[in-house]
């Protein structure tokens, strides 16, 4: 028998705890045994003004090991302050927190029983909507599950509801469990605690730990630590195995809304847990706090996040008057976007390749082939068979329509091949390129949860020692000890084996092509304002991607593409364009030079280029090196495109000089939607003498895209309803056929961008002129917020930039929003040698070419940009950093 320990009521003081929540309540034993076991709960229900006809319902709210109620407090808080009060009723489990140790041992099954028994006592009727955490998770489905007529819905966050049998637990918890360490790091120390204490990002404030330590200051009141971690039923004659069965097979039966948070630096519920919740509840809403972990309610705004949730999902009832509701702010309705009845078939992504199975004219010409030797040309009977050979091949392994597969393979044919293969059988392709660099690729492809990774060597090293899959395919060349060490099932060519043996079998025609709205791709966003984000596009998105493209600049068959930026590459065959990657290194785009470029443009007779800003830096520097051979092939080129980050006019003209004959052009898009509006340097030019350089013109909208601006309010953020008056600066609001579907996993974020039905909220802020050109002003992360109204960066960038020796120029603010100071932050040419304050001329020289108050003017030598494009200057990392050399702080590199 455990100790008894009575309940208590918490100490007052706790950081966040109003003493007002609390009580204690009294309910029958189990089994009809004497007496009553006394809960600890924070109940708001007592402190609500609203009526209980007036409010939205209850949050039943159950911890998990070793934390207690406390860990909702802010969600208690926020709840009784939303438009719609939502009761909290957040539990302390007994023998945890201040609930009583009742001497007996607590199992799940007990658990659930024991939370049924409080909700009778507190006469807790629906809606009901379940909100877990860790082991308390798995409680709370348990309750949910035997209360189908109260619930409403379920909230889980870092938990889980399956342990795989044979399946090693996380190592914290082997450790826990280990024989005599079980009792020893649970009750006779608080080592358990402590452990769970310090994983929270960032470090939990001292008075904030020390609430959270509070019920467990004796060895006698920590017994519930040890009970439930000896609870974990790992292996299949656990006393608690069946209830956790029950649980997560009762899972899969609940026809209510869901939502699930998620902290991925969770060294216990780690990502196959998440797997699983989502395996189990399909049509949950998921969200990943990038950088959160176990303790998530402590690492993110898990209340915000429940509270927008419940909005969507339980709506206030409409008034029951008939007569508008008199304290509703009436917004212009957004136009919605097209219907699908408005929109032309669609034609499927990989069309070109089957009506060209018989062309044995050149698709792609690989410059630098995996295995070496000189360049080596594919034709289109080739490409179109070794897709059709690699999807029979991936369905013979077992890969189904909706599995994700990543693709960590470099531009070429192998890459080409795979990705239609993929897409051919309804596979969902993870393209998360090499350009975000090792740690936001592994974010990325972590983040994305493949089923299967396609890569060379190096790829699979990372993939095995990261776990980014349990399976992989090899691409290249692989020595047979590395396939071994590598646990790779198959290579490539292997796959294409086995295809081929069924095609030649006369196996059965491929299934159909995947419908238009089937998930086809989740590409990967820069990272340039905080971790990549997967963007999902559906078949039909996709082809409309293609379509733009087609229709904006022309390419289609006939048409020969040199593409330096990988995903733009992947097009190529889509459009039914004969491509080329340029000899380079995709990780580091300023390393195209000029002669690769010509080659490649030289191997297909190119008419059109693609390359990044960054890129294209690289080859107006090196130009000089071109010989002849060189010059006659750029000379041949009819039309070069850049995008990605804003492009100087200088650098076109620059790259003009290279490509004499060619229209210099640059889409503006992002990874969500490419392209939205294109612009010539001509038309560049022009607009800028007609409107100045308050931003970057980038054009006007493409075939079927529609823009709008949402206004900004004092505060910097976008709460204007979509409207296209020109000169008013706000987010930019895109709506077409090839804008992407959603953000995978990324439920709030999704929620963000697509608020305004038929919408999509780009995060740039900008403003049409009267000619209803589009001019970006920036990022709305990062308007600066002054006394005197919010200001956007390019236009003092733009400015800086014109004074003498500023080669580039980044503008933050510095403060307390609302009263931020105006910084310049530049390069200068020739570079500074160190980080500083600039000098009194140059700084003279800046702040009369910006003609408004600037607080200081700062020089690098080199500004920071994003990973992928090498262009995209980051604004928030240099903010950082000026505050604090403004505030005094070392002079290093931002």
């Amino acid at each position: 028998m455990s100790p008894t320990e009575p309940a208590l009521l918490p100490p007052p003081g706790l950081p966040g705890l109003d003493p007002a929540w609390s009580r204690l309540v009294e309910v029958p034993r189990p089994g009809g045994a004497a007496g009553v076991d006394t809960w600890h709960v924070l109940d708001n229900g007592p402190t609500l003004a609203a009526a209980p006809a007036d409010r939205a319902g209850t949050l039943l709210c159950v911890h998990g090991n070793p934390t207690w109620s406390y860990l909702w407090r802010e969600l208690v808080a926020a709840a009784a302050a939303a438009p719609r009060p939502w009761r909290v009723v957040a539990v302390d489990q007994l023998g945890m927190g201040f609930s009583e140790r009742t001497g007996r041992t607590h199992r799940l099954a007990d658990r659930i029983g024991d939370l049924g028994r409080l909700t009778d006592a507190l006469d807790l009727t629906g809606p009901v909507v379940t909100v877990g955490h860790d082991w308390g998770g798995a409680v709370s489905i348990g309750w949910a599950a035997a209360h189908p007529g109260q619930l409403a819905g379920v909230v889980l966050t870092n938990t889980a509801l399956h342990q795989e049998l044979g399946v090693d637990a996380p190592a914290p918890l082997r450790v826990a469990l280990a024989g005599p360490v079980l009792r020893a790091s649970t009750e006779a120390t608080p080592a358990f605690l402590e452990a769970a204490i310090a994983i929270a990002h960032p470090r939990l404030p001292r008075a904030v730990a020390d609430a959270y330590r509070a019920p467990y200051r004796s060895r006698s009141r920590r017994a519930g630590i040890g009970d439930f971690v000896a609870d974990i039923p790992l292996v299949a004659d656990h006393p608690s195995r069946p209830a956790l069965e029950q649980v997560a097979a009762a899972a899969r039966t609940l026809e209510v809304p869901a939502l699930v948070l998620w902290g991925p630096r969770d060294p216990v519920f780690v990502a196959r847990f998440l797997d699983d919740l989502i395996d189990r509840l399909p049509r949950a809403d998921v969200h990943r706090f990038e950088g959160a972990g176990h303790l998530l309610a402590e690492d993110a705004d898990v209340a915000g996040a429940v509270l927008a949730w419940l909005a969507d999902r339980f709506p206030a009832p409409a008034p029951s008057t008939g007569e508008p509701d008199p304290g509703a702010a009436a917004e212009p309705a957004a136009e919605p976007a097209a219907e699908p009845a408005d929109l032309p078939p669609s034609r499927p992504l990989g069309a070109a390749l089957d009506e060209r199975a018989s062309d044995e004219t050149t698709a792609l010409v690989e410059l630098a082939p995996a295995g070496g030797g000189g360049p080596r040309s594919i034709s289109w009977a080739l490409l179109a068979r070794q897709v059709d050979d690699l999807a029979r091949g991936l369905l013979v392994a077992g890969l189904t329509p909706g599995d994700r597969v990543c693709l960590l393979v470099p531009p070429g044919a192998d890459l080409t091949a795979i990705l239609y293969a993929c897409l051919r059988i309804g596979a969902v392709v993870v393209v998360a390129d090499a350009g975000l660099g090792l740690r936001g690729l592994s974010r990325a492809v972590r983040g994305a949860r493949p089923d299967v990774v396609v890569g060379i060597e190096r790829a699979l090293v990372a993939a095995r020692a990261l776990g980014w899959s349990a399976r992989r395919f090899g691409a290249g060349p692989l020595t047979a000890a590395a396939r071994r060490v590598l646990g790779v099932e198959a290579t490539l060519v292997e796959l294409a084996e086995r295809g081929r043996a069924e095609r030649h079998a006369g196996a059965a025609p491929l299934p159909p092509r995947p419908a238009p709205a089937d998930p086809a791709a989740i590409l990967f966003t820069s990272g340039s304002t905080g971790p990549a984000k997967g963007v999902t596009y559906t078949h039909g998105q996709l082809a409309g991607m293609r379509d733009a493209v087609a229709a904006t600049y022309g390419i289609g068959p006939g048409t020969a593409l040199v593409a330096g930026f990988a995903p733009f590459a992947l097009l190529g065959p889509a459009l039914g364009a004969t491509c080329a990657s340029p000899d380079m290194d995709v990780t580091a785009p300023r390393t195209l030079t000029a002669t690769a470029l010509a080659e490649a443009v030289a191997a297909i007779d190119a008419d059109v280029v693609f390359a990044s800003p960054a890129a294209l830096a690289g080859v107006v520097a090196s130009g000089a090196a071109l010989d002849a051979r060189g010059r006659r092939a750029l000379a041949g080129v009819r039309l070069f495109l850049s995008a990605g980050a804003p492009v100087p006019p200088g650098l076109l003209a620059a790259a003009g000089e290279l490509m004499p004959a060619a229209q210099a052009h640059t889409p503006y898009g992002m990874t969500e939607a490419l392209p939205v509006t294109d612009i010539s340097l001509d038309e560049i030019r022009t607009a800028e003498a007609e409107c100045g350089s308050e931003g970057v013109c980038v054009g006007r909208p493409v075939a079927r895209v529609r823009l709008a601006i949402s206004a900004l309010d004092a505060a910097g953020a976008a709460t204007g309803a979509p409207a296209g008056t020109a000169s008013v600066t706000g987010e930019v609001l895109v709506q077409g056929p090839h804008v992407m579907d959603h953000y995978d996993r990324l439920w709030l974020t999704q929620r963000a961008s697509a608020r305004d039905a038929g919408w999509h909220r780009t995060g740039d802020v900008g403003h049409l002129d009267g000619a209803g050109r589009l001019w970006v002003e920036g990022r709305l992360t990062h308007a600066i917020t002054t006394a005197g109204g919010v200001r956007t960066p390019v236009g003092f960038e733009r400015r800086a930039e014109g004074a003498a020796g500023v080669a580039r120029a980044a503008a933050v603010g510095v403060g307390p929003a609302g009263t931020q100071q105006v910084v310049l932050v530049v390069e200068t040419d020739p570079p500074a040698r160190r980080p500083g304050l600039a000098s009194i001329d140059l700084s003279a020289g800046v702040r009369a070419a910006i003609g408004e108050p600037v607080a200081a003017v700062l020089v690098v030598p080199r500004l920071p940009t994003d990973v992928r494009h090498n262009s995209k200057v980051d604004r928030t990392r240099i903010a950082r950093w000026a505050a604090a050399v403004l505030a005094g702080g070392r002079l290093g590199r931002p």
